[in-house]
Protein backbone atom coordinates (compact mmCIF):
# COMPACT_ATOMS: atom_id res chain seq x y z
CA UNK A 1 0.00 0.00 0.00
CA UNK A 2 2.70 2.51 0.91
CA UNK A 3 4.49 1.71 -2.45
CA UNK A 4 1.54 2.45 -4.29
CA UNK A 5 1.14 5.44 -1.92
CA UNK A 6 4.28 6.88 -3.01
CA UNK A 7 4.00 5.91 -6.92
CA UNK A 8 1.10 8.20 -7.13
CA UNK A 9 2.52 10.94 -4.88
CA UNK A 10 5.68 10.75 -7.37
CA UNK A 11 3.45 10.83 -9.92
CA UNK A 12 1.36 13.54 -8.82
CA UNK A 13 4.69 15.41 -8.73
CA UNK A 14 5.95 14.79 -11.73
CA UNK A 15 2.67 15.88 -13.46
CA UNK A 16 2.29 19.09 -11.70
CA UNK A 17 6.37 19.50 -12.27
CA UNK A 18 5.38 19.15 -15.68
CA UNK A 19 1.99 21.46 -15.94
CA UNK A 20 4.53 23.79 -14.39
CA UNK A 21 7.21 23.52 -16.76
CA UNK A 22 4.26 23.58 -19.49
CA UNK A 23 3.23 27.08 -18.47
CA UNK A 24 6.40 28.67 -16.73
CA UNK A 25 5.11 32.15 -16.51
CA UNK A 26 2.22 34.15 -18.67
CA UNK A 27 3.41 36.00 -21.66
CA UNK A 28 1.26 39.15 -21.20
CA UNK A 29 0.69 41.94 -24.17
CA UNK A 30 -0.97 45.05 -24.50
CA UNK A 31 -2.04 45.87 -27.92
CA UNK A 32 -3.55 49.45 -28.98
CA UNK A 33 -6.11 48.89 -31.39
CA UNK A 34 -9.46 48.07 -30.53
CA UNK A 35 -11.31 48.48 -34.20
CA UNK A 36 -12.40 45.68 -35.86
CA UNK A 37 -9.53 45.14 -38.73
CA UNK A 38 -6.63 46.00 -36.80
CA UNK A 39 -8.03 43.65 -33.52
CA UNK A 40 -8.53 40.66 -35.93
CA UNK A 41 -5.02 40.89 -37.44
CA UNK A 42 -3.28 40.89 -33.88
CA UNK A 43 -5.62 38.37 -32.73
CA UNK A 44 -5.11 36.26 -35.68
CA UNK A 45 -0.75 36.60 -35.38
CA UNK A 46 -1.64 35.98 -31.49
CA UNK A 47 -3.62 32.40 -32.52
CA UNK A 48 -0.81 31.52 -34.92
CA UNK A 49 1.90 32.14 -32.14
CA UNK A 50 0.15 30.20 -30.06
CA UNK A 51 -0.21 27.06 -32.29
CA UNK A 52 3.80 27.29 -32.89
CA UNK A 53 4.42 27.70 -29.19
CA UNK A 54 1.77 25.54 -27.53
CA UNK A 55 3.61 25.59 -23.99
CA UNK A 56 3.23 29.54 -23.31
CA UNK A 57 0.50 30.95 -22.14
CA UNK A 58 -0.48 34.24 -23.77
CA UNK A 59 -3.21 36.91 -22.15
CA UNK A 60 -3.71 39.60 -24.02
CA UNK A 61 -5.29 43.17 -22.92
CA UNK A 62 -6.86 45.31 -26.52
CA UNK A 63 -6.97 48.89 -25.26
CA UNK A 64 -8.32 51.80 -26.83
CA UNK A 65 -5.50 53.66 -28.73
CA UNK A 66 -5.91 56.76 -26.50
CA UNK A 67 -6.17 55.35 -23.50
CA UNK A 68 -3.13 53.23 -24.38
CA UNK A 69 -1.53 56.72 -24.98
CA UNK A 70 -2.48 57.91 -21.50
CA UNK A 71 -1.71 55.02 -19.63
CA UNK A 72 1.70 53.46 -21.33
CA UNK A 73 4.17 55.84 -18.08
CA UNK A 74 1.83 54.65 -15.55
CA UNK A 75 1.85 50.29 -16.37
CA UNK A 76 5.51 50.61 -17.50
CA UNK A 77 6.72 51.95 -14.10
CA UNK A 78 4.31 49.68 -12.24
CA UNK A 79 2.95 46.44 -13.30
CA UNK A 80 4.78 46.15 -17.09
CA UNK A 81 3.38 43.76 -19.86
CA UNK A 82 5.85 41.85 -21.09
CA UNK A 83 5.14 42.76 -24.74
CA UNK A 84 3.45 46.44 -25.24
CA UNK A 85 2.63 48.12 -28.77
CA UNK A 86 4.19 51.74 -28.96
CA UNK A 87 5.63 53.80 -31.55
CA UNK A 88 9.24 54.20 -32.88
CA UNK A 89 11.44 57.64 -33.16
CA UNK A 90 11.29 60.20 -30.59
CA UNK A 91 7.76 58.65 -29.27
CA UNK A 92 9.63 55.98 -28.14
CA UNK A 93 13.09 58.57 -26.75
CA UNK A 94 11.85 59.14 -22.71
CA UNK A 95 10.90 55.26 -22.46
CA UNK A 96 13.93 54.42 -23.93
CA UNK A 97 16.08 57.37 -21.79
CA UNK A 98 14.42 56.39 -18.61
CA UNK A 99 15.39 52.80 -18.86
CA UNK A 100 11.48 51.48 -19.32
CA UNK A 101 12.42 49.41 -22.67
CA UNK A 102 14.26 46.61 -23.30
CA UNK A 103 17.46 46.68 -25.87
CA UNK A 104 16.93 44.22 -28.36
CA UNK A 105 20.10 44.49 -30.57
CA UNK A 106 21.16 40.96 -30.24
CA UNK A 107 17.76 39.72 -31.55
CA UNK A 108 18.08 41.80 -35.06
CA UNK A 109 21.28 40.56 -35.66
CA UNK A 110 20.03 36.51 -34.37
CA UNK A 111 16.60 37.10 -36.82
CA UNK A 112 18.56 38.92 -39.90
CA UNK A 113 15.98 41.89 -39.23
CA UNK A 114 19.09 44.38 -40.31
CA UNK A 115 18.44 43.15 -43.26
CA UNK A 116 15.12 42.36 -43.91
CA UNK A 117 13.74 45.52 -41.77
CA UNK A 118 16.05 47.53 -42.91
CA UNK A 119 13.84 50.19 -44.24
CA UNK A 120 12.49 51.49 -40.81
CA UNK A 121 15.77 50.69 -38.63
CA UNK A 122 17.24 54.36 -38.06
CA UNK A 123 13.67 55.22 -36.27
CA UNK A 124 14.07 51.67 -33.93
CA UNK A 125 17.28 52.98 -33.13
CA UNK A 126 19.08 55.04 -30.46
CA UNK A 127 21.99 55.17 -28.24
CA UNK A 128 23.34 52.79 -30.63
CA UNK A 129 20.92 50.05 -29.65
CA UNK A 130 17.71 48.83 -31.62
CA UNK A 131 14.64 49.09 -29.11
CA UNK A 132 11.74 47.28 -31.12
CA UNK A 133 9.95 45.25 -33.72
CA UNK A 134 7.88 46.88 -36.18
CA UNK A 135 4.92 45.11 -37.66
CA UNK A 136 3.64 47.30 -40.13
CA UNK A 137 3.47 50.78 -41.78
CA UNK A 138 1.49 52.75 -43.90
CA UNK A 139 1.44 55.91 -46.30
CA UNK A 140 -0.56 58.61 -45.41
CA UNK A 141 -2.44 60.85 -48.36
CA UNK A 142 -5.63 62.07 -49.33
CA UNK A 143 -8.44 59.37 -49.42
CA UNK A 144 -11.51 60.98 -51.37
CA UNK A 145 -15.12 59.87 -53.06
CA UNK A 146 -13.97 58.50 -55.98
CA UNK A 147 -17.86 58.74 -57.08
CA UNK A 148 -18.62 62.28 -56.29
CA UNK A 149 -15.66 63.26 -57.71
CA UNK A 150 -16.63 61.55 -61.00
CA UNK A 151 -20.21 63.23 -60.82
CA UNK A 152 -18.53 66.29 -60.74
CA UNK A 153 -15.93 65.88 -63.13
CA UNK A 154 -12.68 66.50 -60.67
CA UNK A 155 -9.90 64.54 -61.11
CA UNK A 156 -7.19 63.89 -59.05
CA UNK A 157 -5.36 67.13 -57.94
CA UNK A 158 -1.54 66.99 -58.71
CA UNK A 159 -0.87 70.72 -57.68
CA UNK A 160 -1.98 73.13 -54.87
CA UNK A 161 -4.20 75.16 -57.33
CA UNK A 162 -5.61 72.51 -58.42
CA UNK A 163 -6.14 70.97 -54.96
CA UNK A 164 -7.88 74.65 -54.35
CA UNK A 165 -10.02 74.49 -57.72
CA UNK A 166 -11.50 71.04 -56.66
CA UNK A 167 -12.25 72.30 -52.98
CA UNK A 168 -14.16 75.32 -54.75
CA UNK A 169 -15.74 73.54 -57.02
CA UNK A 170 -17.10 70.47 -54.64
CA UNK A 171 -17.82 73.86 -51.79
CA UNK A 172 -19.90 75.60 -54.64
CA UNK A 173 -22.09 71.75 -55.21
CA UNK A 174 -22.32 71.97 -51.14
CA UNK A 175 -19.88 69.11 -50.38
CA UNK A 176 -17.21 69.81 -47.79
CA UNK A 177 -14.04 69.39 -49.06
CA UNK A 178 -12.20 67.98 -46.37
CA UNK A 179 -13.42 65.42 -43.30
CA UNK A 180 -11.43 65.59 -39.98
CA UNK A 181 -11.76 64.81 -36.66
CA UNK A 182 -9.69 67.14 -34.49
CA UNK A 183 -10.82 66.07 -30.81
CA UNK A 184 -7.71 64.23 -30.21
CA UNK A 185 -5.49 66.71 -31.88
CA UNK A 186 -3.09 64.20 -34.00
CA UNK A 187 -5.13 64.32 -37.34
CA UNK A 188 -4.23 67.72 -37.81
CA UNK A 189 -0.55 67.30 -37.20
CA UNK A 190 -0.94 64.93 -40.36
CA UNK A 191 -2.26 68.00 -42.38
CA UNK A 192 0.31 70.67 -40.85
CA UNK A 193 2.70 67.69 -41.86
CA UNK A 194 1.96 67.76 -45.26
CA UNK A 195 1.81 71.05 -46.12
CA UNK A 196 5.29 71.31 -44.48
CA UNK A 197 6.52 68.68 -46.31
CA UNK A 198 5.35 70.18 -50.08
CA UNK A 199 6.01 73.60 -49.20
CA UNK A 200 9.39 73.48 -47.24
CA UNK A 201 10.78 69.84 -47.48
CA UNK A 202 11.95 66.86 -45.83
CA UNK A 203 15.03 68.56 -44.00
CA UNK A 204 12.72 71.59 -42.81
CA UNK A 205 10.56 69.36 -41.24
CA UNK A 206 13.36 67.52 -39.04
CA UNK A 207 14.73 70.28 -38.32
CA UNK A 208 11.20 71.61 -37.07
CA UNK A 209 10.83 69.18 -34.71
CA UNK A 210 14.35 68.55 -33.40
CA UNK A 211 14.33 72.45 -32.65
CA UNK A 212 16.83 73.81 -34.88
CA UNK A 213 14.05 76.63 -36.48
CA UNK A 214 11.44 78.53 -35.01
CA UNK A 215 7.59 78.59 -35.54
CA UNK A 216 7.74 81.81 -36.41
CA UNK A 217 10.27 81.09 -39.21
CA UNK A 218 9.48 82.72 -42.29
CA UNK A 219 9.30 79.25 -44.18
CA UNK A 220 6.99 78.15 -41.19
CA UNK A 221 4.82 81.17 -41.21
CA UNK A 222 4.26 80.01 -45.18
CA UNK A 223 2.95 77.14 -44.40
CA UNK A 224 0.18 78.33 -41.87
CA UNK A 225 -0.62 80.57 -44.75
CA UNK A 226 -1.51 78.21 -47.46
CA UNK A 227 -3.40 76.51 -44.12
CA UNK A 228 -5.43 79.57 -44.41
CA UNK A 229 -6.55 78.72 -47.88
CA UNK A 230 -8.20 75.50 -47.08
CA UNK A 231 -9.72 76.91 -43.41
CA UNK A 232 -10.93 80.32 -44.60
CA UNK A 233 -13.22 79.40 -46.99
CA UNK A 234 -14.71 76.65 -44.95
CA UNK A 235 -13.52 73.59 -46.84
CA UNK A 236 -13.26 71.77 -43.29
CA UNK A 237 -15.85 70.06 -41.62
CA UNK A 238 -17.68 72.15 -39.24
CA UNK A 239 -17.77 70.76 -35.43
CA UNK A 240 -14.35 68.98 -36.11
CA UNK A 241 -12.95 69.87 -32.45
CA UNK A 242 -15.53 67.65 -31.34
CA UNK A 243 -15.05 64.73 -33.33
CA UNK A 244 -12.61 61.76 -32.91
CA UNK A 245 -11.09 60.86 -36.09
CA UNK A 246 -13.54 57.80 -36.01
CA UNK A 247 -16.31 60.01 -35.79
CA UNK A 248 -14.92 62.36 -38.92
CA UNK A 249 -15.84 59.06 -41.04
CA UNK A 250 -19.33 59.79 -40.83
CA UNK A 251 -18.95 62.83 -43.23
CA UNK A 252 -17.18 61.29 -45.46
CA UNK A 253 -19.21 58.03 -45.74
CA UNK A 254 -22.42 59.96 -46.36
CA UNK A 255 -21.06 62.32 -49.00
CA UNK A 256 -21.18 64.84 -46.95
CA UNK A 257 -17.41 65.35 -47.49
CA UNK A 258 -15.23 64.02 -50.02
CA UNK A 259 -12.02 64.29 -48.94
CA UNK A 260 -9.66 62.62 -46.09
CA UNK A 261 -6.26 63.98 -44.86
CA UNK A 262 -5.58 60.14 -43.69
CA UNK A 263 -3.31 57.27 -43.14
CA UNK A 264 -3.95 54.06 -44.87
CA UNK A 265 -5.20 52.10 -41.67
CA UNK A 266 -8.49 53.95 -41.90
CA UNK A 267 -9.50 52.43 -45.23
CA UNK A 268 -10.82 49.62 -43.01
CA UNK A 269 -13.10 51.79 -41.51
CA UNK A 270 -14.70 53.42 -44.72
CA UNK A 271 -16.08 50.17 -45.57
CA UNK A 272 -17.28 49.62 -42.41
CA UNK A 273 -19.22 52.30 -42.95
CA UNK A 274 -20.66 51.07 -45.81
CA UNK A 275 -18.66 52.09 -48.54
CA UNK A 276 -17.30 50.09 -51.45
CA UNK A 277 -13.47 49.68 -53.01
CA UNK A 278 -15.32 51.21 -55.67
CA UNK A 279 -16.41 54.22 -54.09
CA UNK A 280 -12.93 55.41 -52.51
CA UNK A 281 -10.10 56.31 -54.00
CA UNK A 282 -6.17 57.71 -52.68
CA UNK A 283 -4.07 60.27 -54.61
CA UNK A 284 -0.50 61.46 -52.92
CA UNK A 285 -0.65 65.04 -51.47
CA UNK A 286 -0.20 67.59 -54.00
CA UNK A 287 2.44 69.37 -54.75
CA UNK A 288 2.96 72.84 -53.64
CA UNK A 289 6.65 73.98 -54.05
CA UNK A 290 7.34 72.99 -57.79
CA UNK A 291 10.53 70.50 -57.88
CA UNK A 292 10.90 69.78 -54.54
CA UNK A 293 11.63 65.94 -53.69
CA UNK A 294 8.75 64.23 -52.58
CA UNK A 295 8.73 63.29 -49.01
CA UNK A 296 5.67 61.18 -47.29
CA UNK A 297 4.45 60.46 -44.17
CA UNK A 298 4.69 56.62 -43.20
CA UNK A 299 4.35 56.11 -39.58
CA UNK A 300 5.35 52.38 -38.02
CA UNK A 301 3.89 50.14 -35.66
CA UNK A 302 6.01 48.68 -33.17
CA UNK A 303 6.34 45.81 -30.58
CA UNK A 304 8.77 47.03 -27.61
CA UNK A 305 9.94 44.84 -24.49
CA UNK A 306 9.58 46.40 -21.25
CA UNK A 307 12.45 46.62 -18.82
CA UNK A 308 9.85 45.45 -16.30
CA UNK A 309 8.89 42.65 -18.17
CA UNK A 310 8.21 39.21 -16.28
CA UNK A 311 8.63 36.68 -19.16
CA UNK A 312 11.37 38.51 -21.84
CA UNK A 313 12.45 34.88 -23.32
CA UNK A 314 9.04 34.58 -24.25
CA UNK A 315 8.73 38.57 -25.17
CA UNK A 316 11.74 37.81 -27.46
CA UNK A 317 10.35 34.82 -29.29
CA UNK A 318 6.98 37.01 -29.43
CA UNK A 319 8.82 39.79 -31.38
CA UNK A 320 10.74 38.08 -33.82
CA UNK A 321 7.87 35.91 -35.01
CA UNK A 322 5.62 38.65 -35.51
CA UNK A 323 8.50 40.12 -38.21
CA UNK A 324 8.72 36.80 -39.87
CA UNK A 325 7.75 37.42 -43.80
CA UNK A 326 4.86 35.51 -43.85
CA UNK A 327 2.99 36.30 -40.67
CA UNK A 328 3.58 40.23 -41.86
CA UNK A 329 1.78 39.17 -45.15
CA UNK A 330 -0.91 38.30 -43.65
CA UNK A 331 -1.59 40.74 -41.02
CA UNK A 332 -1.29 43.52 -43.00
CA UNK A 333 -3.56 41.84 -45.65
CA UNK A 334 -6.15 41.82 -43.19
CA UNK A 335 -5.29 45.33 -42.03
CA UNK A 336 -4.71 47.20 -45.22
CA UNK A 337 -1.26 47.98 -44.72
CA UNK A 338 2.42 47.24 -45.25
CA UNK A 339 4.30 44.93 -44.30
CA UNK A 340 8.03 46.13 -43.31
CA UNK A 341 9.80 43.07 -43.50
CA UNK A 342 11.08 43.20 -47.21
CA UNK A 343 10.19 39.76 -48.13
CA UNK A 344 7.20 39.90 -47.79
CA UNK A 345 4.24 39.91 -50.33
CA UNK A 346 2.43 43.53 -50.38
CA UNK A 347 -0.80 41.74 -51.88
CA UNK A 348 -3.48 42.94 -54.74
CA UNK A 349 -5.24 45.24 -52.61
CA UNK A 350 -5.19 48.67 -54.58
CA UNK A 351 -4.47 50.62 -51.16
CA UNK A 352 -1.34 48.88 -50.78
CA UNK A 353 0.16 49.02 -54.29
CA UNK A 354 -0.82 52.95 -54.32
CA UNK A 355 1.00 52.86 -50.42
CA UNK A 356 3.93 50.98 -51.61
CA UNK A 357 4.37 53.26 -55.00
CA UNK A 358 3.81 55.89 -52.46
CA UNK A 359 6.61 55.03 -50.30
CA UNK A 360 9.10 53.46 -52.34
CA UNK A 361 9.63 56.24 -54.76
CA UNK A 362 9.75 58.78 -51.76
CA UNK A 363 12.35 60.80 -51.05
CA UNK A 364 11.88 60.66 -47.48
CA UNK A 365 9.98 59.06 -44.77
CA UNK A 366 8.93 61.05 -41.91
CA UNK A 367 7.16 59.57 -38.81
CA UNK A 368 4.40 62.12 -38.15
CA UNK A 369 5.05 65.20 -36.15
CA UNK A 370 3.80 63.78 -32.72
CA UNK A 371 6.29 60.66 -33.49
CA UNK A 372 9.51 63.22 -34.93
CA UNK A 373 9.03 65.83 -31.82
CA UNK A 374 9.57 65.14 -28.23
CA UNK A 375 5.95 64.57 -26.19
CA UNK A 376 5.82 67.92 -24.16
CA UNK A 377 6.14 69.74 -28.09
CA UNK A 378 4.62 67.98 -29.82
CA UNK A 379 1.37 68.03 -27.42
CA UNK A 380 1.87 72.11 -27.27
CA UNK A 381 1.93 72.01 -30.99
CA UNK A 382 -1.24 70.23 -31.61
CA UNK A 383 -2.73 72.16 -29.34
CA UNK A 384 -1.81 75.24 -31.58
CA UNK A 385 -2.77 73.63 -34.75
CA UNK A 386 -6.32 72.84 -33.61
CA UNK A 387 -6.56 76.41 -32.35
CA UNK A 388 -5.60 77.45 -35.65
CA UNK A 389 -8.16 75.95 -37.28
CA UNK A 390 -10.93 77.19 -35.59
CA UNK A 391 -9.48 80.67 -35.17
CA UNK A 392 -6.87 81.10 -38.12
CA UNK A 393 -6.90 85.03 -36.96
CA UNK A 394 -5.01 83.88 -33.49
CA UNK A 395 -1.91 82.42 -35.88
CA UNK A 396 0.91 85.00 -35.24
CA UNK A 397 0.20 84.34 -31.34
CA UNK A 398 0.34 80.91 -31.86
CA UNK A 399 3.50 80.67 -33.39
CA UNK A 400 4.90 83.23 -30.87
CA UNK A 401 3.66 80.70 -27.99
CA UNK A 402 5.24 77.53 -29.63
CA UNK A 403 8.46 79.33 -30.03
CA UNK A 404 7.84 80.18 -26.22
CA UNK A 405 7.27 76.26 -25.40
CA UNK A 406 9.94 75.31 -28.05
CA UNK A 407 12.84 77.16 -26.04
CA UNK A 408 12.03 75.53 -22.68
CA UNK A 409 11.60 72.22 -23.86
CA UNK A 410 14.72 72.08 -26.15
CA UNK A 411 16.85 73.99 -23.51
Amino acid sequence: MRSILKASLAALVTSSMMTAAAFAADLVINFDDPNPGPKKGFEDAVAKFKEANPDINVIVNINDREAHKTAIRNFLSADAPDVTTWYPGNRMAPFVDAGLFEPVTDLWEQEGFNETLAAIKPTMSRNGEIWGVPYSYYQWGIYYRKDIFDEMGISEPQTWDELLAASAKLKENGVTPFTIGTKFLWTAAGVFDYLNLRTNGYDVHNDLTAGKIKYTDPRIVDVFEKWKQLIEPGYFIENHATMSWQDAVAPFANGEAAMYVMGNFSVDAYLNAGLTMDQIDYFQFPEITPGLPRAEEAPADAFFIPSGAKNKEDARKFLAFVAQPDVQTEWNKTIGQLPVNSESEIGDNKFLREGFETVSTAAGLAQFYDRDAPAEMAKAGMEGFQEFMIKPERMDAILQRLDKIQERVYK
